[in-house]
């Protein structure tokens, strides 16, 4: 079911000049190793997130100001998370390191002439005016020696505001860039420490010496794009949120056999719009195809990380078919190669992948034939308040990122009246 948005939606955003805000108390001036997870060169990009907050009428009654509240609880959860204060350099062999400086992370204030009604009725990206919500300062957004935040608080009026935050991806994952905006929420509400205390520790993500790849990943196989159709196909790509409710999902199940009855949502949605994607790009049937799923380490394997871990804790097991069997086959065939692939994923996996980042010059994904899922509907960033409450909205603010657009689709938590 498509969503039911307000597309055409068109209104004035005005800005401050953008500021550096800095951690309110001194920090460790230091050098922090990024994990071999973290550096791969599939995670060089920004990560984009939006929240929709209402106003609140005990808040308002006491005249306080989204903007001032939220630039006060950055500085000071910034005082725990300070590598983030940091700029990110690139040492021998494309490693990566933060240099952790305390410079600060860029901050706007802004205000918007519109009413959060105005979205529509349903709050799904994409949304109207993102660049302006989100604006990218000019040489904010480069991997190294930048800002490795940025954050802008946009007013609206209704009474509520708009939070937006972008970060380097290679620090931090969705599950984990959650951790720091609650930790923000909780400043914000009088809290002098975060309820969970952040982690580095990213040596436990790294390659073993010697680095010793005992899995197969397919992720990150050599694929050339010979016939060079991939960025083509993909520049006409459209970008909009579908709803699967309970009655989709079931009529999805009906079609399982018996054996895979046990799949989770995420698997059988997986294959089937893996298959759905397959065949209405129409390629070569004797084409190569790949699913990649994003896993959560922690969610899988909880003793390899503890908790208050805010790095890169994901790795991208890979389902491979050609284009002649993923489309001509039943259901329970894709479903089966994703259910195979996730559930390859053990501590040994993740230790393989860490290891094959330092032998194969921390490669990309292949894009040629590639597929992009990530399930972010237990992100828990909804949780995040900062003294009004939980958003209407949170999440990713947009299925438009990484190196090449339209390669990365995103489960997002939606509910409704029906």
């Amino acid at each position: 079911m498509a969503q039911k948005q307000c597309p055409n939606l068109v209104f004035t955003v005005r800005r401050s000049e953008p500021e550096l805000i800095a951690p309110s108390k001194p920090t460790p001036l230091e050098w922090k190793l990024l994990s071999d997870i973290d550096d791969q060169h599939s995670l060089r990009f920004q990560l984009p997130l939006i929240q929709f907050y209402r106003n609140n009428d005990v808040n308002s009654s006491i005249n306080k100001d989204p903007v001032k509240v939220i630039r006060d609880a950055l500085a000071e959860a910034l005082v725990f998370y300070y590598p983030f204060a940091g700029r990110l350099r690139e040492g021998p062999g494309g490693k990566l390191i933060v240099e952790c400086t305390g410079e600060g992370v860029l901050f706007m204030e802004a205000d918007a002439d519109v009413r959060m009604e105005q979205f529509g009725e349903e709050l799904l990206p994409p949304f109207p005016c993102f660049e302006e919500l989100l604006y990218n300062v000019p040489g904010s957004d480069a991997i190294l020696n930048s800002p490795l935040l940025l954050v802008q608080v946009t007013r609206i009026l209704c009474g509520g505001f708009i939070f937006t935050l972008r970060i380097n991806h290679t620090l931090s994952d969705g599950t984990r860039v959650a951790q720091f905006v609650k930790a923000m929420g909780e400043m914000a509400r009088g809290a002098r420490t975060p309820s969970v205390r952040p982690v580095w520790q990213r040596e436990l993500l790294g390659a073993r010496d010697p680095p010793h790849v005992t899995c197969t990943h397919h992720e990150y196989d050599d694929v050339v794009d010979t016939k060079g159709t991939t960025v083509s196909l993909l520049a006409d790509v459209d970008h909009r949120s579908f709803l699967f409710g309970s009655t989709e999902l079931l009529t999805l199940r009906k079609l399982i056999p018996q054996h895979l009855s046990k799949c989770s949502t995420f698997d059988v949605l997986t294959a089937c719009l893996w298959r759905c994607r397959t065949i209405a790009l129409q390629l070569d049937p004797n084409q190569e195809v790949r699913i990649l799923c994003v896993v959560n380490i922690q969610g899988r394997l909880r003793k390899l990380l503890p908790n208050g871990y805010y790095g890169n804790g994901i790795v991208f097991p890979a389902a491979i078919s050609t284009v002649e069997k993923l489309s001509q086959n039943s259901l329970a065939y894709a479903l089966e190669l994703v259910m195979n692939a996730k559930y390859s994923v053990t501590d040994e996996y993740v230790k393989s992948a860490a290891d094959l980042m330092v032998t194969k010059g921390r490669p990309h994904f292949p894009i040629p034939g590639s597929w992009f899922v990530s399930d972010t509907t237990r992100l828990g960033i909804k949780d995040a308040d900062f003294g009004w409450g939980k958003a209407e909205y949170s999440g990713l603010a947009t299925g438009r990122v990484g190196a090449i657009l339209g390669l990365i689709s995103f489960y997002l938590p939606f509910r409704n009246d029906r």
